[in-house]
């Protein structure tokens, strides 16, 4: 595969078909394959999902396969009128790696940001994932930050 074989697409409400198979990318790719595929939310919720504002997901294609994926939350922001784009998950199916996928995905999440008027894109990686900080570290700035998960229940 060369990147002329890859289409990179950010997917709308009638893209549900590519984003359940971006889905199950990212379940193989992170070996979560439940969670990510055993209590999908219905077509309903996912259009109305895919066509909002506040989310954004970009899955690259090779012929009719998706090979990698993108999910990003665009954060609008109160202290200034701006917004932060958060990539939540990024996977690049094992057999597609080292290619120069998850890049591309990132940049055309740039130009996404760009066109939304966003002021940053971050992103959380685990350190025991080295190709996930590699590549971020790459793109861009490092800052060591702790991360909480606070229970709701």
């Amino acid at each position: 595969m060369t990147r002329e074989d890859l289409e990179i697409r950010r997917l709308a409400a009638g893209d549900l078909a590519r984003f359940r198979a971006m889905l199950a990318m990212m379940g193989k790719a992170f070996d979560d394959i439940g969670t990510y595929t055993d209590a999908q939310p219905d077509d309903t919720y996912l259009c109305k999902l895919l066509a909002g504002d506040h989310f954004i997901a970009i899955a690259a294609i090779a012929g009719d396969d998706v090979v990698g994926g993108l999910a990003a939350y665009d954060l609008p922001k109160f202290e200034q009128a701006r917004s932060e784009v958060y990539i939540y998950d990024l996977a690049v199916d094992a057999a597609h790696r080292r290619r120069g996928i998850a890049t591309a995905l990132i940049e055309e999440l740039r130009a996404i940001a760009r066109e939304r008027g966003a002021w940053v894109i971050y992103v959380q990686a685990d350190p025991p994932d080295a190709p996930a900080v590699a590549l971020y570290t790459k793109l861009g700035v490092r800052e060591d930050v702790y991360h909480f998960d606070i229970a709701v229940k």
